[in-house]
Order: C-alpha cells, then structure tokens, then sequence
C-alpha cells in the first residue's frame, strides 16, 4: 500500500467519527416491531446530514444471516422480539472509508454470543502493531472466541480497504490461518469477528440485495445507459442497492431489468446474501484501523 497523505488520514478520520455516531445511533433503533427498512433508511440519511455517504447499503443481519443481507424496497421485514441483530455500516468521505458493525442481543440467551464478537475484536486490537503477521490476529480472535464456547466464521474475514475500494485485497482471518504469513503494513484495515454457535461457516443463497458495478468500456443500450450512468456517477464502483434509486413498483422492475442487462454483459458484481451453513446464530462487531509507519489509529472507536 501506498504511504498515506495527511489529506487522506484527516478524511479517513471524519469518516470514522460519522460510523462511530452512526452505530451508536444503530443500537438505538434496534427494537422488536421495527421495520428494518426504516432502520436502514434512518442510519443512511444520518450519514448523509453528517457529511459522508454510505460506502455499502447498510447491512441488518437477523439471527443466522451473517451478512449481505439489506432492506428492499418496500420491504416487510421487521425485528422480531428474540435473537441476534447485526449491523454493519460504512461511511465515505471523498471514496476513503470506514467500516464498523455491532451486534444487539434481544433476549439474555445470545449476550454471550454477543460477547465473544466483542471480545474478541477489543483482545485483536490489542496486539495490533505495524507489520504484525495476520495469522496472529486471527489466532487471538479464534481464541477469544473459544474461550466463550462459540466458534469463528472461517470463511469470513477482516481485509484491507483502499479509496473506493472495500474489500482491497489483503485478508485477516478470523482463525489462527497458518497460511496468513503476510504482515500488515501502512494502510487501512477493518477488523471483523464474526462468532457463531453453529458450524463456523457461512453459505451463499440465491438472494441478492447488494451489487456493485463495473466501468462499461463499449456503449449501453439507449433505454440501459442513462439509468446506469445515474448509478455510476453516484456510486462509481462502491456497492448499492435498488431501493436508493426507485420510488415505485414500475422503476423497481425497470431497475431489475437493468441488473438482468448489466449481468448479461459481466458489468454487475452481485453480493448475495450469506448465512450461517447449520442455521447458527451470528453475532459481528467491527473497527476499521490505520496503521502509519508508528502507530495504530482506530477511526470507528
């Protein structure tokens, strides 16, 4: 990774303090009956009164959904009155990002569960220091997760963020990985247990609420390139989702027949939603991290 700029720390930092707010604001609205469109609609406006924007569609994960899972439109869903919920938010500011989530448990059976993501990330952060080896990170959060009597997701992990880009590259697991002999170095990372009481791996299903896109090279359909340039110019290649961009029934399936296009023509990444593989319940906390030449600074804590 390239050094850092002073310019670019200072907006990694307002970004960090605009998630920080916007998890506190999170756990807040976590509460049986309400619906998760509304929560994820009042995380990202406040974002956007604070000055940043959403890096990724806001991600409510109920239970055994581990991950990429974010309201539709005009989605039904509600919190129910037992469980684990997770959300994970990001923020940008000028494409450099911050990546944070935590986890509520609605009842006293899962604040254990709940615990052990917490612990854990607090415990890997730690030992955190220029150049430390990734398989040390995970071997801790493996450990602390263990000792609550849960297990780690393995197929998930912590990774490197670049301007733009989330998921840069570089990956932190969530075990002691014998393999993640890398060393982290100047840059920006997010570190992410996820504990489980189930298996301790996730699996996709056939929903998709989160896409990205790619630059198209050649030019779009007429009736394809005005609604796909809207999106691109808003999000160049960060993830979205339909909801931000339609307020009707009729542009909801105009959308999706672009998705359908985008697809066809290898322009659409497709996030699809990830649950645990035995139906285990999942719990998530998050920091995103800068590690400069000396020192370690949390953006989201």
């Amino acid at each position: 990774m390239s050094p850092l700029s002073g310019e670019a720390v200072e907006k990694l930092v307002r970004a960090g303090k605009i998630a920080r707010e916007a998890a506190t604001l999170a756990t807040k609205l976590i509460k049986p009956g309400m619906r998760v469109s509304e929560i994820a609609f009042t995380i990202e406006s406040y974002i956007e009164e604070r000055g940043g924007k959403p890096a990724f569609p806001v991600n409510i994960g109920i239970n055994y959904v581990a991950a990429h899972y974010t309201p539709l439109y005009n989605d039904p869903l509600v919190i129910p009155d037992q469980g684990v919920i997770k959300i994970d938010l990001g923020v940008h500011v000028d494409g450099y990002i911050a990546d944070t989530a935590i986890s509520v448990a609605l009842s006293p059976a899962y604040e254990g569960l709940v615990e052990a993501a917490r612990s854990a990330l607090e415990n890997a952060l730690k030992i955190i220091h220029p150049g430390i080896r990734a398989v040390e990170i995970g071997r801790v959060i493996e450990n602390s997760i263990k000792s609550y009597g849960f297990n780690p997701i393995k197929n998930l992990s912590g990774h490197s963020i670049d301007r733009y880009i989330i998921h840069s590259g570089v990956t932190i697991p969530n075990y002691n990985d014998i393999l993640a002999r890398h060393r982290l170095t100047e840059g920006v990372y997010a570190i992410e247990p996820f504990a489980t009481n189930g298996s301790g791996f996730v699996k996709e299903l056939d929903t998709t609420t989160i896409y990205a896109l790619k630059r198209a090279r050649t030019k779009l359909r007429n009736n394809i390139s005005e609604l796909y340039e809207k999106i691109y110019k808003d999000r160049l290649t960060l993830p979205f989702t339909l909801r931000w961009y339609v307020t009707s029934v009729e542009e909801y399936h105009m959308y999706l027949e672009l998705l359908r296009y985008l697809e066809k023509e290898k322009l659409l990444v497709k996030y699809p939603v990830l649950v645990e593989k035995t139906n285990g319940y999942v719990s998530q906390f998050e920091h995103t991290i800068i590690i400069t030449g000396r020192d370690i600074i949390v953006t989201t804590l």
